[in-house]
């Protein structure tokens, strides 16, 4: 994160602490009870994949999805679907979209694209604005390849390795993907629409049915970026792949928000409200933010960047003849940063060697690796995987502990099996 990011996400909190910005939607006890009322969703408890009745090696269908999610390419957790690092071997820079993990608060929407609009409004413009998708293709063309990331991702290795109880989908690691994406610069559609000059906060909202949990509606997601971000390298996506969007990745038109948790990047985007005062949504207020005894008594400053991660493109329990060599393989990634090295352990962490590394490291994307193994003691093992980014931030052993389970960066320790 940067400087003046850091800064500006303590003035924000400072703002809405003060109420001195509009929170649109629901009040901070109300979500508070909600919260509590959710109760923990341990990785112990929900780590299994499946609802009870449903046997662990088929696929659970998942309420809302439009794709196919079969089981060795998919672990079904709820509303969402994790995808399994071991289908990523071999498949490429870029995640394909029948790989791509889901991440829904509620159901995959059916939009028809040439009915859908966008609507710019608030009054940070000088004018309510609307786009068609054509609108959109007519405007000049960026074309970038990102990971998009859920901020829970890797949730579940808090309580597995850390013995912490969190809240939320019990992800391992597979809420991550990268892709190319084509779209219009938001920055762009913003000059159009009449960005105002004393405008601060850029709000999208999706078109998928509003989230009620708990009894409490939050409304349709929404959170807002800060204008600078905005203005930087945010795209309204509209390929992905060569392709235009599948309906469960925001067809017909996505916000990608490019190294920033995965809530920004809002799919199925209908409107988008431009303000001259800090906005807050559910989103950026008790949710995405960090809580616990680390952090202060009202939160941390709402989420942006993500952390540095790790993973081996294999199942866990994962078996490996003894006395013969194997390709290990994996990927690592970081929202601070291109990734520098990575480094792997066969041995539990006791000693540690760079792998080689199979692409060029960039911002807002991730590194292919390789390295090889000969085992020689029949039995467990563990293996482990740590980058260094370009800002220097090494995964640590263990991640601050916060109670929603976010930003999971330690190195996760990857069991398997050596046979005789």
């Amino acid at each position: 994160m940067t400087t003046d990011e850091r800064a500006y996400d303590r003035a924000r909190r400072g703002q809405w602490l003060s109420g001195t910005a509009r929170a649109e939607g629901i009040d901070r006890r109300d979500l508070l009870k909600l919260l509590a009322a959710a109760g923990a969703l341990t990785a112990a408890g929900s780590g299994a994949a499946h609802a009870a009745g449903v046997a662990a090696d088929e696929p659970d269908p998942a309420p809302g999805i439009v794709k196919p999610l079969p089981a060795e390419r998919f672990t079904v957790r709820g509303t969402n679907a994790e995808t399994r690092w071991s289908a990523l071997r071999d498949t490429g820079y870029h995640t394909a979209a029948e790989l791509f993990f889901v991440r829904n608060h509620t159901a995959t929407p059916t939009l028809d694209a040439d009915d859908w609009r966008l609507t710019l409004w608030g009054d940070g413009l000088r004018g309510d604005t609307e786009f068609g998708l054509d609108d959109l293709r007519a405007l000049p063309a960026t074309e970038r390849s990102a990971f998009v990331e859920c901020a829970g991702n890797g949730r579940s290795h808090y309580t597995s390795q850390q013995g912490e109880t969190v809240s939320g989908t019990a992800w391992t690691l597979g809420a991550i993907g990268v892709a190319r994406w084509r779209g219009v610069r938001l920055s762009e559609v913003l000059r159009r629409a009449g960005l105002r000059r004393d405008a601060v906060d850029v709000m999208p909202r999706g078109l998928d049915a509003d989230f009620v949990s708990g009894g409490v509606n939050l409304g349709r997601i929404r959170r807002p970026l800060p204008l600078a971000k905005a203005l930087d390298d945010v795209l309204l996506a509209y390929e992905m792949n060569g392709e235009p969007l599948p309906p469960d990745h925001g067809h017909p038109v996505r916000v990608l928000v490019p190294s920033w948790v995965g809530i920004a990047s809002i799919k199925w985007v209908g409107d988008i409200e431009v303000s001259r005062r800090p906005l807050y949504s559910p989103w950026n207020t008790d949710l995405y933010r960090l809580f616990g005894p680390s952090f202060p008594p009202d939160g941390s400053e709402p989420l942006t960047r993500q952390t540095v991660k790790s993973a081996f493109e294999l199942d866990a329990g994962a078996s490996f003849a003894a006395h013969r060599t194997h390709r290990l393989t994996g990927r690592s990634w970081s929202g601070g940063g291109s990734v520098r090295h990575v480094e792997i352990s066969t041995d539990g962490g006791a000693g540690w060697r760079r792998v080689r590394l199979h692409d060029t490291p960039r911002e807002g994307g991730w590194v292919r690796w390789s390295a090889e193994w000969t085992p020689t003691e029949p039995g467990p093992a563990e293996l482990l995987a740590r980058a260094t980014d370009s800002a220097g931030t090494t995964q640590p052993e263990r991640s601050v502990f916060n109670e929603q389970g976010y930003l999971f960066g330690a190195v996760v320790r990857h069991p398997v099996t050596v046979t005789a």
